[in-house]
């Protein structure tokens, strides 16, 4: 429980960013920064001023121009923030630096994806195979691992499906995209 509620929405809002951040405000996306006390937002410096309000309220001071922002909602787990900015709600999710890495390697399975294959999501090395044909899966069930780039990844399942095939032996080579397992 945070002692000092102002201290919470000032910290979600003056995080000490030391690199670039993705920043999607209902579907547009922005790069966010910060260096010494100056926000960046697409490598613009942005000057503003902010007043607490309360433990969720800040009033934001930019260009002579007044917002009022509060916090509607955190969710940690997606990175995801719901605020309502002059009574209008905004949905905001931020991307870190591993974030992107993973959606750039291809390994940004969302929740409500079909369970349709498992693909290797990087080239590497077979090392296990958790499941064999006619095993029912559960998401997040681990089903094998691959070593690429020196590091073991468990991939798991991205939802809930029996297992039709398995295209992969033990020590098997694969491709990015390669399909692995089949449900």
């Amino acid at each position: 429980m945070v002692k000092n509620p102002s201290l919470k929405i000032n910290c979600i809002l003056n995080v000490k960013i030391s690199e670039m951040y993705s920043v999607t405000i209902n579907k547009e996306k922005f790069k966010v920064g910060k260096t010494g006390d100056l926000f960046a937002v697409n490598e613009v410096p942005i000057h503003w001023e902010l007043e607490i309000i309360d433990h969720r309220t800040v009033h934001i001071s930019k260009d002579h121009t007044s917002q009022l922002v509060e916090l509607i909602d955190v969710n940690i787990k997606e990175k995801t923030l719901t605020l309502k900015l002059n009574n209008k709600i905004s949905e905001i999710k931020i991307q870190d630096r591993f974030d992107l890495l993973l959606e750039k390697l291809g390994m940004n399975v969302t929740a409500d994806t079909k369970i349709m294959n498992v693909k290797a999501p990087m080239p590497g090395l077979i090392l296990d195979i958790m499941v064999k044909v006619g095993d029912s899966v559960k998401k997040g069930d681990p089903v094998l691992v691959l070593e690429a780039m020196k590091m073991e990844n468990t991939l798991k399942s991205a939802g809930e499906g029996e297992v039709k095939g398995i295209l992969v032996g033990l020590g098997s080579s694969v491709e990015k995209n390669q399909v692995l397992i089949q449900f």
